[in-house]
């Protein structure tokens, strides 16, 4: 179960900064709610989205993007794990 907090929305952005990614709140038209520019390691979100928003997008960005398990403490590892059992527990109930 995951909880839309300020605090959960920081372990996901602190994940994502340990992985070398920059994530960035700004305006703009992404059809998604977000850009991922990899070659960069930049992660723009719209601005303009909520908390559950953001953290919806930052989920659905650290799923699909290759992660260097070597630069993961164990409490990161937990979080990944955690996150890749909702997504799939989300889907199989769909």
């Amino acid at each position: 179960m995951i909880k839309y907090t300020k605090h959960f929305l920081n372990k996901l952005e602190e994940f994502l900064e340990k992985q070398d990614y920059d994530v960035r709140y700004e305006k703009g038209n992404f059809q998604s709610g977000y850009c991922l520019v990899e070659s960069n390691k930049v992660v723009v979100i719209n601005r303009f989205f909520d908390t559950e928003g953001r953290i919806n997008n930052l989920i659905e960005i650290i799923l699909q993007i290759t992660i260097d398990e070597k630069r993961l403490e164990a409490k990161d590892k937990e979080l990944l794990k955690h996150l890749i059992q909702s997504w799939e527990s989300a889907n199989t109930e769909a």
